[in-house]
């Protein structure tokens, strides 16, 4: 990377940018904390005062039953109880007959006059009369202590007849309360909105450095570096994206690789020919022009040269298309056996005199459909490199048997066999094995790509089984058809 695209990029990535994570991971965090703030503001705001005053006349009420029960009993509990309660809880007890007398005041044991709260048990005694009901509760202000207060009111007895229990309980703790909780509540805002920063630029930085370095490694991997690596970090999604990327990088090595050996295997492929083609052209020219045999003899050799050149550009040709999605197939009901049993005899009249033995084992007539000369072109790949690469015994066994539904395609070799951790690869494009590498044996690599791309556009199951020293198993099912009339053409 040049100096000026190293600048750049640094000044890229100092440059403030909203849509960052860290940004937005600080202001998702922000965010949150506010409003979480604003809720608990809300809450003691509008609900605590109305919350506490729901809970105190709860409590007065259940007061109020514990006094009527001892005052109806009239055991003399009453008043112990009654003053034990104001005490505890800081609240006037008051008791009236009927026409308004005091029968008890606790007033008079704690201030010095003898009647207290005479206005707000006028108010409750009027709301109690007026509203046909047992008891009756109100809340008003305090003037004198800037607070308010609960007036509660109810009948002794059933009837209004009965003597009437007043409590009166202040509710001044809960401004004070408010605004303990108020000066907490501004600390307690302040280090949450402090603590969200801190958590956010923490978070944002640990999920923010694998991007950063996958994306630094991404960009030498675009400048033609393939042994970068990449390092996911301590995340799930981030690891996963560093393996792909790991893959994607050690696959794009792999095929640079092919590419580079095909080259240097095309060019020396298409260098031999030319070379023959030429020199035996010159030949004819020079010397056996007027030579019928000679001449012949050297067409023969220009012919088997051109061949090889066209064979190299079809398997080229081919492999692009497949590649491309592009080749097409003409499909129709043919007899694979018949097929097979014509491709390996083609093999058998060229073979014969180099010493091969090409068995042919095969079942009854058995029809799949598909592209005839396709499947001939992933037959003669099967047979072709079987002869190729088989044993000192040079027996090339081709058997094909019906199983169920389908039918079989093995072409058998006794040769050197294929390493198991290259069984995986032997498909690819480009690939040679160890064995084909080490052996000058003629091709461009592509026959097995191509023979794939075939069979998988047929949907056929196909696969290699080999052990080294022992030989090869190149096989492929396709699905069997009825026979069809004369009727039937192609499909």
């Amino acid at each position: 990377m040049s100096t000026t695209t190293a600048r750049k990029e640094k000044n890229r990535q100092n440059k403030f940018d909203l849509n960052s994570i860290r940004t937005v991971m600080l202001l998702y965090f922000f965010t949150f904390a506010a409003v979480l703030i604003m809720l608990i503001w809300s809450l003691q705001s509008f609900f605590m005062t109305h919350y506490f005053e729901q809970m105190k006349v709860q409590e007065t009420e259940h007061t109020a039953a514990l006094l009527k029960n001892e005052f109806l009993q009239d055991d003399g509990q009453f008043k112990n109880l009654a003053l034990n309660a104001s005490a505890s809880s800081d609240i006037f007890i008051r008791v009236d007959t009927p026409d308004g007398t005091s029968v008890f005041d606790n007033g008079s044991y704690f201030r010095p006059s003898s009647i207290a709260y005479d206005y707000e048990t006028s108010t409750a005694r009027d709301r109690l009369e007026k509203s046909n009901k047992n008891s009756v509760s109100l809340v008003a202000n305090d003037t004198k202590k800037d607070s308010r207060k609960l007036i509660y009111a109810t009948y002794i007895g059933d009837t209004p007849s009965n003597n009437i229990l007043f409590i009166v309980a202040p509710l001044y703790p809960v401004k004070s309360t408010i605004s303990i909780l108020r000066l907490q509540l501004k600390y307690i805002s302040f280090i949450a909105l402090i603590v969200a920063a801190l958590l956010a630029l923490f978070i944002a930085r640990r999920l923010s450095r694998p991007i950063k370095d996958i994306t630094k490694s991404a960009m030498e991997l675009s400048h033609g570096n393939y042994n970068v690596k990449f390092n996911g970090g301590m995340f799930t999604e981030t690891n996963e994206l560093a393996r792909t990327l790991n893959t994607a990088s050690y696959e794009m090595q792999k095929t640079d690789f092919y590419q580079r050996d095909l080259i240097a295997n095309v060019s020396h492929d298409l260098k031999t020919p030319l070379t023959m083609i030429k020199s035996y052209a010159e030949m004819i020219n020079d010397i056996s022009g007027d030579n019928p045999e000679k001449r012949k003899e050297h067409l023969k050799v220009i012919i088997t040269e051109a061949d090889r050149l066209n064979k190299l550009v079809s398997d080229m040709l081919s492999a692009s298309k497949i590649q491309s999605n592009n080749l097409e197939l003409d499909k129709e009901i043919f007899d694979l056996v018949a097929v097979t049993e014509e491709i390996v005899a083609t093999y058998k009249v060229l073979n014969e005199q180099d010493g091969y033995h090409i068995r042919l084992n095969k079942c009854k007539a058995t029809y799949v459909y598909g592209d005839k000369e396709k499947i001939k072109q992933v037959l003669s790949n099967f047979v072709s490199n079987a002869i190729k690469y088989c044993g000192e015994d040079r027996v090339v066994n081709v058997d094909v048997k019906r199983i169920g539904k389908k039918v079989r395609v093995d072409v058998i070799d006794h040769g050197d066999g294929i390493a198991s951790d290259e069984l995986s690869h032997v498909w690819e494009r480009y690939y040679r094995t160890s064995a084909n590498r080490n052996r000058t044996i003629e091709g461009s690599g592509l026959g097995l790509s191509i023979v794939k791309g075939i069979l998988v556009l047929h949907n056929a199951n196909y696969g290699v089984k080999s052990k080294v020293g022992q030989g090869s198993d190149f096989w492929f099912e396709m699905d069997t058809v009825k026979k069809p009339t004369d009727a039937e053409g192609k499909k």
